[in-house]
């Protein structure tokens, strides 16, 4: 049996999808701090089947949009002496900036590059987002996030 030790002040990001630990361990860059980390992958879950956890012994400020564009059902526990200070449920947000990119070449983001790229959620079921300036659509997939 795998034991990981409980931590005492930091961030435990949890029910992430198996295999998705990786790309958001990747992300965070925690392969460069100089405080514990731990990742731990295809933990059995009864939710999920699989699941990865990424547990920080240290507080830090993440991102919660781009994590709930990577796996909406994340969820993220503040610890403090080593109890749940806050527990914090991720979902798909409504409204993304400066994350996702239009790939319409006729939207005005494609020409004036200063244009700040924002889509709205339409179809939370299917991850479509919305251009607000050409209304073209776009499918969220991890790989997509990735690639900027």
């Amino acid at each position: 049996m795998l034991t990981i030790a409980s931590i005492k002040n930091g961030v435990v990001i949890d029910h992430i999808k198996s295999g998705y630990g990786i790309k958001i361990y990747n992300y965070l860059r925690l392969n460069k701090v100089d405080y514990s980390v731990a990742l731990i992958m295809n933990v059995y879950s009864e939710k999920l089947g699989k699941k990865d956890i990424i547990k920080i012994e240290n507080n830090i400020d993440i991102d919660f949009t781009v994590l709930g564009l990577i796996d909406p059902n994340i969820t993220i526990n503040i610890i403090q002496n080593e109890n749940i200070k806050e527990k914090v449920n991720l979902h798909l947000p409504s409204k993304v900036e400066s994350i996702l990119r239009c790939k319409n070449p006729r939207c005005v983001t494609s020409i004036e590059k200063y244009m700040p790229h924002v889509f709205h959620l339409t179809d939370e079921s299917k991850g479509e987002y919305k251009c607000e300036y050409c209304e073209e659509i776009l499918k969220v997939e991890v790989d997509y996030l990735w690639n900027f």
